[in-house]
């Protein structure tokens, strides 16, 4: 097969994947619909226009409510998206999110004479965090073979319930009369960068530029580096990269802690935000982090595709905030979304069958 085939066979893959995530959004608001319809069939109509359009009908407060609640979801989206591109399920996000978000907090409150550098210091800190909690899945991977999925899983919970702990055993941290972590400092709160006067009303701060960026670092690391071409070697074929003479485990433990660092910075960027965000003790693992594999599916694991996605993502949660104007409950964005990752993720099992198939038709024909 020549340059030109695989450059078409190439083109049709990228085709196949961007309809596929177009379908998979069709698919979920229409099931988002049909709920609507069986719950409430008088108001379903407007309840599912305002889905699609109610968070335009704010105006710029509206926008800037989109972009805030992207910001989070677009850096988990990353942190999955860059795993698969490396070979590996990184479901452990919400744990890494969590303990990012921990690590952020500790600063904020207890780094109180850092200045204007506090808020950097605790972003910092919350890449580590979760940079930390996603080691162990990549030591457990590279050296003992122990599917990062199991052990991510396991993660979550651990990272969840000891974080609980740490919070609630900590004076310095723990709000005992609303069951929290304590206020911040407004010095460890993410400037907004000029965005409050643009996006007036929102909660928008400059965490949105700081994803962006984000994004944009990932993509030419993935795409334009040395270090990116091995991460994704070693993710196609473990024994080939050996062969090659790329170093598959520690290239296995970067992807992983690099992943980690994404899903922590986004717990950072939230509970930075200004919002009134805290650490709530509860039992719950962080949403973020499973809304991240949707926001990974749907961009199809490019960190530009996972911007869109993100912001996709974001658009019809702020506009199902306004189901409550139509005594709809606004769980509904949540079943659409988890339609849309059932979808995307069956999507994804039906291009790397193509895949393969194109792989095998190739090695016939030479």
């Amino acid at each position: 097969m020549d340059n030109t085939s695989n450059t078409q066979v190439t083109k049709k893959t990228k085709n196949f994947g961007f309809l596929s995530s177009v379908f998979a959004i069709i698919v979920g608001l229409m099931f988002g619909f049909i709920i609507l319809l069986v719950s409430n069939p008088a108001e379903a109509g407007q309840g599912f226009i305002t889905i699609l359009t109610g968070a335009l009908t704010r105006g710029t407060r509206g926008i800037g409510q989109i972009f805030y609640y992207a910001t989070p979801i677009i850096m988990t989206g990353l942190s999955v998206g860059f795993a698969f591109k490396t070979g590996l399920f990184n479901i452990g996000a919400s744990g890494q999110f969590i303990m990012g978000a921990f690590f952020s907090v500790f600063v904020g409150l207890t780094m109180t004479s850092l200045g204007g550098f506090h808020w950097v210091v605790a972003l910092i800190a919350s890449a580590v965090g979760g940079a930390l909690w996603a080691l162990i899945p990549g030591l457990l991977k590279a050296y003992a073979n122990v599917h990062e999925v199991i052990s991510s899983i396991m993660m979550n919970y651990i990272g969840m319930y000891l974080v609980n702990a740490m919070v609630k055993n900590s004076d310095i941290i723990f709000d005992s009369l609303k069951n929290q972590s304590k206020a911040l400092p407004k010095t460890a709160y993410i400037p907004k960068m000029g965005l409050d006067k643009i996006f007036q009303g929102s909660s928008v701060n400059g965490g949105i530029i700081i994803a962006l960026i984000m994004a944009i670092i990932m993509y030419i690391v993935l795409t334009k580096t040395t270090f990116g071409f091995e991460l994704r070697a070693v993710g196609f074929n473990r024994d080939a990269s050996r062969y090659a003479g790329i170093n598959e485990k520690k290239n296995i433990v970067l992807s992983m802690v690099i992943a980690g660092a994404l899903a922590g910075i986004a717990g950072g960027l939230l509970y930075l935000a200004g919002s009134g965000k805290h650490i709530e003790v509860v039992d719950v693992l962080a949403a973020e982090g499973f809304t991240g594999i949707s926001v990974a599916l749907l961009g199809l694991s490019n960190p530009i595709g996972i911007i869109f996605s993100g912001l996709f993502i974001a658009y019809i949660t702020a506009g199902g905030f306004y189901l409550q104007l139509f005594d709809f409950s606004t769980e509904v964005i949540n079943i659409i979304i988890a339609v849309i990752i059932y979808f995307s993720a069956f999507s994804l099992i039906i291009k790397t069958f193509i895949n393969k198939f194109n792989s095998r038709r190739k090695g016939g024909k030479e």
